[in-house]
């Protein structure tokens, strides 16, 4: 019976992380379908893309939660730590691989959409320690906005909960089945980036932050050391 029940939390997390919440929250404020946008994706990055601030915010809240309380559940449900990450893991995969947005490939293939898991991530590690979240949030931030990339950030998830969860299964405050989670969840999230990856090994990886910011004020600087009337040079208009 036990049985029965972890593998029902189990089942119930994947269905309660399908629940694409960028999808409707960007569906309720301009009306528009969050796969048509961007890298297509219905979590919180490409729901800022699709309906700005508010919409990327809540989104990324609501996906955090969602992972969390699964666990949450697990944890009411069975002391077995193994059910403990089960459900969050489960949860991650239903939020990129939602039961609720199946579609055909142009060659014929059923797959399910949703997105690439970063928040999901936060709200396993989240539900699994709560104070993680005070770690994580101001060290992914660092790294969003010194990188520039947000996929380099998204995989900066899974390595923290690793370190978060190491560190703490040495003190002997938590198993160490919690920091296989983060390596789980680096996987699943190396995975679902394919196409970022990709995208960073051709340089052609959408940029944001401080790299960019530098890169505005060098031009600027170059614009306003030109002579009046000259025309910029080859380098210039490229990079224009």
């Amino acid at each position: 019976m036990q049985i029965l029940l972890e593998a029902a939390v189990v089942l119930a997390a994947y269905i309660f992380g399908s629940i694409p919440f960028g999808l409707l929250i960007v569906r309720l404020i301009n009306g528009k379908d969050i796969r048509s946008f961007g890298s297509g994706r219905t979590g919180g990055t490409n729901a800022f893309r699709a309906a700005g601030f508010g919409a990327g915010l809540f989104t990324a809240i609501f996906d955090i939660l969602k992972a969390a309380l699964t666990v949450w559940l697990a944890k009411m449900v069975t002391p077995n730590a193994w059910i403990h990450i089960l459900a969050p893991l489960a949860a991650l995969i239903g939020h990129n691989h939602s039961i609720f947005l199946p579609e055909r490939t142009a060659e014929g293939r059923l797959r399910f959409r949703g997105g690439a898991g970063g928040a999901a991530a936060v709200g396993g590690t989240f539900g699994l320690w709560t104070p993680a979240l005070l770690i994580m949030f101001p060290v992914g931030l660092l790294i969003w906005w010194g990188v520039g990339y947000a996929s380099i950030t998204t995989l900066s998830i899974g390595v923290m909960t690793v370190i978060i969860f190491s560190i703490r299964a040495m003190l002997g405050t938590s198993p160490w089945t919690y920091a296989l989670y983060g390596l789980l969840v680096e996987l699943l999230m190396l995975w679902a980036l394919r196409p970022n990856l990709r995208n960073l090994r051709l340089g052609t990886e959408r940029r944001h932050g401080l790299p960019v910011k530098l890169q505005e004020r060098r031009l600027q600087r170059q614009k306003s050391q030109q002579p009046p009337g000259t025309s910029p040079g080859p380098h210039q208009v490229e990079e224009k």
